[in-house]
């Protein structure tokens, strides 16, 4: 059995693998070693190049599908590393459910909540603590099925990157880093 995990190294990806001596595996069977969990993990970054909701799907699917098309059936975790960023699956047809999902979200934790007293953390500017709260609401991480070397995602969903803020924290931007976790069967 290998476990393979592919990581960024200086803007390319590096493969590291366990074998099945690993202490890891010490105790399977050979049958079950050859026949194991596969493993992968990539860390990619995106530009979100606005706040909203973006559809990030096709990007996704690019930067996993060598070993995407490896697992017969498994799991996808994809696991953003920020706090006024977010994650969800969505209507991936009509660019209006975008739109109509950051109208909403501003309704459910306005931006003048930094200003009215309801926050106290009110420093980085009056999107971020609503940002915080938004991505609490909509969540850091997704976990989607993996069937036949594919995304086993509906018709009509696609992966959301969810922006919170107008200026992506304190680097001005909206780049935003997802871990992404393959495992399943061959």
């Amino acid at each position: 059995l290998i476990l393979s995990c592919a990581f960024p190294l200086q803007g390319r990806h590096r493969r590291r693998s366990l074998s099945s001596s690993s202490p890891l595996f010490s105790e399977m069977s050979p049958a079950t070693a050859a026949t194991g969990p596969q493993w992968f993990q990539h860390e990619i970054s995106i530009t979100a190049p606005s706040r909203g909701c973006h559809l990030i799907t096709g990007e996704i699917q690019k930067h996993i599908s060598k070993d995407l098309s490896k697992i017969k059936i498994g799991m996808c975790n994809l696991f953003i590393q920020h706090t006024s960023a977010s994650l969800t699956v969505n209507e991936n047809a009509d660019p209006d459910v975008r739109r109509d999902m950051e109208v909403a979200l501003n309704k459910i934790v306005p931006a003048t909540w930094n200003r009215d007293g309801t926050f106290l953390h009110t420093m980085e500017g009056d999107d971020d603590m609503p940002g915080h709260v938004k991505s609490s609401l909509m969540g850091a991480s997704l976990n989607l099925p993996i069937r036949n070397g594919r995304l086993a995602l509906g018709t009509w969903q696609g992966i959301y990157l969810n922006e919170h803020r107008d200026q992506g924290g304190w680097g001005g931007g909206h780049t935003r880093n997802i871990i992404i976790t393959l495992q399943g069967m061959a």
